[in-house]
């Protein structure tokens, strides 16, 4: 693993357990350390990181850590609706704006969240984004699922 990858998770692990304990398997940690530099367009730089395997979750398409690690590091907007998912904001650590708009160019709310706080959006030309607005990481867990048929 990178000195980046290291670090990251090193970080992470200061302010949360990452252990995934999946049903009949032997416990685990991240599987998987993705970074996006930058993330739909968003300030700064976005990790991401799996614990589950390709189609381990039904009828999921992720369950991640999402990690800003600095203030200003933004997820940009981007949208479900086409691949018929819902995705779910879970905050596990620090603080951010989450801002949600329809269509390309109207933001209809801003929100400050913090640690408990969820989000959730699906639906046609729906979007939305997160920002860190804290000195320390801004953790969410990410749940996306397919909608039902």
């Amino acid at each position: 693993m990178d000195s980046e990858k290291k670090h990251v998770l090193d970080t992470v692990s200061k302010y949360i357990d990452i252990t995934l304990t999946p049903f009949g398997k032997p416990q685990r940690t991240v599987i998987d350390v993705e970074k996006r530099d930058p993330m739909y367009g968003g300030n700064g730089v976005v990790y991401m990181l799996s614990l589950f395997e390709k189609d381990e979750l039904v009828n999921n398409r992720i369950g991640v850590y999402m990690v800003l690690m600095n203030n200003g590091d933004q997820a940009g907007f981007h949208e479900h609706g086409s691949k018929k998912e819902q995705e779910i904001y879970v905050l596990v650590h620090g603080q951010g704006e989450y801002i949600e708009r329809i269509g390309e160019d109207n933001i209809t709310r801003k929100f400050d969240l913090k640690k408990g706080n969820v989000t959730c959006i699906q639906g046609d030309n729906n979007y939305h984004s997160i920002i860190n607005t804290s000195d320390e990481p801004l953790i969410i867990f990410v749940v996306t699922t397919y909608e039902a048929k």
